[in-house]
């Protein structure tokens, strides 16, 4: 009994330590997109500065026309994918609970470790 209880044991801090894992990469990767649109943006925006220093000024300028842009659309938050490593979590540590591995006092402890995170 010993044994299996400490396999199990093993088991969910395993997959504890991999549900954290997989955030901190997801977590990494928005990072470095966020500072790879930005440099994009910079140097679309010093490419703009050039063109306009290169362009010769018109005495009159035409009347602005009026462009409508669509308002961006907010990319889904991959919390998609947490909640289904926290479910998962759950699930396995069910299943422990139920094989009698765990105790009461050990699931809730878990339970709230896996929610909390």
């Amino acid at each position: 009994m010993g044994l299996l209880r400490g396999v199990a044991r093993t088991a969910v801090v395993a997959g504890t330590a991999t549900a954290v894992s997989n955030r901190v990469s997801r977590r990494q990767a928005g990072r470095w997109q966020k500072q790879a649109d930005q440099e994009e943006a910079n140097a679309y925006y010093d490419q703009s500065q050039q063109q306009q220093q290169q362009q010769p000024q018109q005495q009159y300028a035409p009347p602005p026309q009026q462009v409508y842009v669509a308002a961006p659309v907010p990319a889904e938050a991959p919390a998609g994918d947490d909640m289904q490593s926290k479910l998962d979590a759950l699930k396995q540590l069910g299943d422990l609970k139920t094989a009698g591995v765990l105790t009461d006092e050990e699931f809730q402890q878990q339970k709230a470790k896996i929610l909390n995170s």
